[in-house]
């Protein structure tokens, strides 16, 4: 990992949101500015037990002098929420990366219709207030378990009619986002960060509405895309012709770090972009859960951490 794209700051307040769920806010011990970020933007938070994790900000793009993140204790943790839950508290530093955005909100729409899925609804809360304040037309769609573990439902509350709440203990049922969707204008665009299922759910009712511009944001790997490279493949630097064997079964960054190669790179999963890498030659095998479908066709750049190769040579700008 680049050591310019790191920060060290300080937790200067966490925050109970609603069940299961804190904000954190971040701030530079010295009162510094932060760098600047635009709605949909993540941080790659560095804990103590030697883990990473990507979430999303949720605070005001305009306020410089911290970074406000929503942590939900997930059931299936693997660490980094139970180790945020449990044990980082006020006053302790750490590591983050500087903010990256794969989830871009285009400001330019006519109308915009955004949804959220429990602790999805981070990035979420970043997007309806940078449209109200632009006088933008938009509609947030925001399910949740229930009521109680609904962060910042109050806050939502203030964009009127622009925000409808669909508890699933309330309706009886998950939402339909099919019918949810129906209606709108082709120009529309559609942004959607939650759980891996309602976004499969999400693009499905986009795609059978025939909505052009829909946008994801994915905060775990899409199991459907987990499958190990099989068959060893070559990879030619660009920026100094030496050549790395990929073996089948190794994932391409192991073999490019292995080769002393250096990449930035954070989730290991394919979720935080920071190891995108630009393709010059041959065809990725993409199994990221960043890229648009129309980016993968392109085949202009990678996620190195996850993708592979279709055949027996890349050409990569490293």
């Amino acid at each position: 990992m680049s050591a310019h794209q790191s920060l060290t700051l300080r937790v200067q307040a966490m925050r109970y949101e609603a069940r299961g769920v804190v904000s954190i806010e971040l701030q530079d011990p010295e009162g510094k500015t932060l760098p600047e970020y635009s709605p949909g933007a993540h941080i790659d938070l560095h804990l103590g037990n030697g883990l990473v994790r990507s979430y999303s900000l949720c605070g005001a793009p305009e306020t410089r002098t911290r970074y406000t993140v929503g942590v939900l204790l997930d059931r299936g943790s693997r660490g980094g929420s139970r180790y945020v839950h449990e044990q980082l508290r006020v006053g302790a530093t750490l590591t983050v990366g500087a903010p990256r955005n794969n989830f871009e909100l285009d400001e330019s729409a006519a109308h915009t219709v955004l949804v959220a899925g429990g602790i999805g609804v981070t990035p979420i809360v970043c997007m309806a207030r940078r449209l109200a304040e632009l006088g933008r037309s938009f509609t947030l769609i925001y399910c949740a378990r229930s009521r109680a573990e609904a962060a910042f439902a109050e806050q939502l509350s203030a964009y009127g009619d622009s925000v409808r709440f669909h508890f699933d203990d309330e309706a009886g049922a998950p939402p339909d986002l099919r019918a949810m969707l129906a209606g709108q204008d082709a120009q529309t665009h559609f942004y959607c960060c939650g759980p891996g299922p309602m976004l499969n759910a999400f693009e499905a009712a986009c795609e059978a509405h025939a909505y052009p511009n829909v946008h994801i944001e994915r905060f775990a790997a899409d199991p459907s895309t987990e499958a190990v490279q099989e068959g060893e493949y070559v990879v030619q630097l660009s920026r100094t012709g030496s050549l790395v064997k990929v073996p089948s079964g190794k994932s391409l960054l192991d073999a490019l770090l292995d080769s002393g190669v250096e990449v930035e790179y954070s989730c290991r999963e394919g979720v935080c972009g920071s190891c995108e890498t630009a393709v010059l030659e041959g065809c990725p095998d993409h199994r990221d859960s960043v890229l648009s479908n129309s980016e993968r066709a392109s085949n202009k750049t990678m996620m190195v951490c996850v993708s592979g190769c279709k055949g027996s040579k890349l050409v990569l700008d490293l």
